[in-house]
């Protein structure tokens, strides 16, 4: 209790003390027997893939489960392409065991499957297992490279531009290392596009005040769900050399498009076919995880950064920084490497492979293209198409009424909707306010990870929750 108005303080999770607090205390509530108008409270506002009601993918369970109990290797219950990922994955660990520490930058065939990854999805651009750095998820590569990249004092000190609404771990981050947060705000009128004529706004305007170094890219967008076309993300490199800034691109939603006409481009593909002036000179760390995509295995804590153009001493530096927490899961650089390194035509596993990645990818694209049609058929409620990632962020009319008693609660307008949304209909949203947003605008966050029957249950109680909310306060 005594730290949560320095959590407040600091920009930590915006959603953490609704969520672990009053949520917990809700479920708590009903599990005891007080009445609520609702039977169950249903979490919207993260984006846990398997906590709602996802399936695992069966290959990437049974190359982990051989490697955390070898015995297994021996049973017929498992498929010899599962068995033979296993083995080569025990080979790289120490003892041929998952429970002993790895090298700081992750076991070494993993790092050479990644960077073969890459290679095969940017059609064959080169990849150096060197620069591949198996992390914590992509949240611990993000944190790293912040470390290495902030430094100076007063107005020399480093800023880091990142997009709004954006994901709260880069504010968080932002403040926790004292550095300077530059936002450049996207385009809601166009799809949330990015707009190079926004960034060298930001960027111009803060060197009053900071010397910007770093650039943040969410593509496909949280929460916003766009997908950055081909020429944006040529135009985004372009500003960055220009100004030598170092970029980020996270790119964990790189398997979650959804559009008719949106594909997923990476910045290091992207930046290779751009030519040796910018190939050679951008810096540039891309970010991977097996949270999202099709995988959903937010809990295994798997993830991969590739940091290209990196001076060699800055590199040393990195690589010494990331052996202070010794290595990654090791269960977790597993799972990386079935995500990296799936069944390919002609293996035994392949067939119920695809058909259950395919299965995942087609339900999230239905469920994208309901949750869009669902809110943009309610008063006062406008959403964007859902183009990629796994969330909403509708914006919705606020009156005025009730944003006076939101400031006599001393709350953000869009919390208030929120809590009153949560207290009425048990549904759990992550408020705009959490993500940033342009002044006087309100929204919130909704994951579209529950079962497709749930999710229309959910959207009809928003959907009349909103109406009424609207004449209440009208």
């Amino acid at each position: 209790v005594l730290r949560l108005p320095n959590l407040r303080q600091r920009k930590y999770h915006p959603y953490s003390l609704t969520d672990l607090y009053y949520f917990a205390n809700l479920v708590k509530l009903i599990q005891f027997g007080i009445k609520k108008p609702f039977t169950e409270v249903i979490k919207a506002n993260i984006g846990d893939a398997h906590a709602m009601g996802q399936r695992p993918i069966t290959f990437l369970r049974q190359v982990v489960a051989l490697c955390t109990y070898p015995n297994l290797l021996d049973s017929p219950s498992f498929p010899e392409d599962a068995k033979k990922r296993a083995r080569r994955i025990l080979q790289g660990c120490g003892g041929n065991s998952l429970g002993s520490y790895t090298a700081s930058q992750g076991i070494n065939c993993i790092r050479e499957d990644v960077a073969s990854y890459i290679e095969r999805r940017d059609g064959g651009v080169p990849a150096d297992p060197d620069n591949i750095y198996l992390t914590t998820g992509a949240s611990d590569g993000i944190s790293a490279i912040l470390k290495i990249l902030i430094s100076g004092d007063g107005k020399s000190r480093t800023g880091v531009m990142i997009p709004i609404p954006q994901y709260p771990l880069y504010s968080a981050a932002i403040s926790e290392l004292d550095a300077i947060q530059v936002n450049y705000y996207l385009d809601e009128e166009n799809c949330w596009a990015l707009n190079v004529n926004e960034l060298r706004r930001a960027l111009n305007e803060a060197k009053a005040y900071c010397n910007p170094k770093v650039l943040c890219i969410i593509n496909p967008g949280n929460p916003t769900g766009q997908v950055q076309s081909r020429k944006c993300i040529e135009d985004v490199i372009h500003f960055a050399w220009e100004e030598k800034l170092f970029l980020l691109a996270d790119e964990v939603y790189q398997d979650n498009v959804y559009s008719e006409g949106c594909q997923f481009h990476s910045f290091k593909k992207i930046l290779y076919e751009m030519g040796p002036e910018y190939y050679n000179n951008v810096e540039l760390a891309s970010f991977h995880s097996t949270s999202k995509g099709y995988m959903g295995e937010c809990g295994y804590r798997g993830g991969y950064m590739e940091v290209i153009n990196l001076h060699p001493e800055i590199k040393g530096q990195l690589v010494k920084l990331l052996s202070v927490r010794l290595c990654p899961p090791v269960s977790g650089q597993a799972a990386m490497d079935i995500v990296v390194n799936p069944p390919v035509p002609g293996e035994e596993s392949y067939a119920q492979f695809i058909k259950e990645k395919e299965s995942v990818l087609n339900n999230l694209a239905k469920k994208a293209k309901l949750t869009e049609d669902m809110f943009n058929k309610i008063p006062g409620v406008h959403c964007n198409p859902l183009q990629g990632a796994m969330y909403a962020f509708p914006r919705i009319f606020i009156p005025s009424k009730a944003i006076e008693e939101a400031k006599a609660h001393k709350m953000a307008p869009d919390m208030f909707y929120c809590m009153k949304l949560l207290e009425e209909t048990g549904i759990c949203v992550v408020p705009g306010s959490g993500f940033g947003q342009r002044e006087g605008t309100y929204h919130f966050r909704m994951t579209i990870l529950p079962p497709v029957e749930k999710l229309k249950i959910l959207l009809e109680k928003v959907k009349d929750f909103h109406i009424k909310f609207l004449e209440k306060y009208a």
